[in-house]
């Protein structure tokens, strides 16, 4: 039975999921997929003043892995980018309650899209160069 296998919280993620969709605007996009179980997920990220101020999310596999995708959006909201790119893969495991050994690469998943996404920003940000003036 799935409700023995996944907590309650998870199947809530996955049934109800947070901040689902692509996110117009985003400053930061990512995608990560697992090519051994095909799992996909790309994560939008909105920055301001170098914390994430939204994120939105389009995943593609198993309860778990949308579940952890999910949570992520909500995980990551109101950090600064330090913050965020040091969260480990449980914290993402821990936000929908654990994760079955079998669905760890799901919250591994999702650290990386967050890494992911907001090195593509920096990059992004460093090429473009410093502002001009009055910007």
């Amino acid at each position: 039975m799935v409700s023995d296998y996944y907590s309650a919280t998870l199947i809530d993620h996955f049934e109800h999921p947070r901040n689902a969709g692509v996110m117009e605007g985003a400053d930061a996009e990512a995608y990560v997929t697992n090519p051994v179980c095909g799992d996909s997920l790309r994560l939008y990220l909105r920055i301001d003043d170098g914390r994430v101020t939204a994120a939105s999310f389009l995943s593609s596999g198993c309860p778990a892995s949308i579940a952890t995708s999910s949570a992520a959006t909500e995980l990551l909201v109101g950090l600064s980018l330090a913050e965020a790119e040091a969260l480990p893969r449980e914290r993402y495991a821990e936000a929908v309650g654990g994760l079955p050994k079998s669905k760890v690469h799901c919250s591994v998943l999702a650290a990386s899209a967050v890494r992911q996404a907001i090195a593509t920003w920096r990059q992004g940000r460093e090429a473009a160069g410093p502002p001009a003036h009055g910007e």
